[in-house]
């Protein structure tokens, strides 16, 4: 029982430092990249779609 409990214990603390250190490294990411872009960003363009078709068959 106290080497399940101790093998548990340890899989929970690497899970936990691997947790941290992919937390930290996201946040310097979004950092960088907010610092680096100075440029304006593209304005995205949006095309109408037509999925609603216009003539509808009748059921049978």
């Amino acid at each position: 029982m106290t080497t399940f409990l101790n093998i548990l214990l340890l899989l929970v603390l690497i899970n936990a430092i691997l947790l941290i250190f992919s937390v930290n490294r996201n946040s310097t990411k979004s950092k960088k990249a907010i610092k680096s872009s100075n440029k304006p960003l593209p304005t995205a363009r949006i095309y109408p779609m037509d999925l609603a078709p216009t003539e509808y068959k009748k059921a049978i």
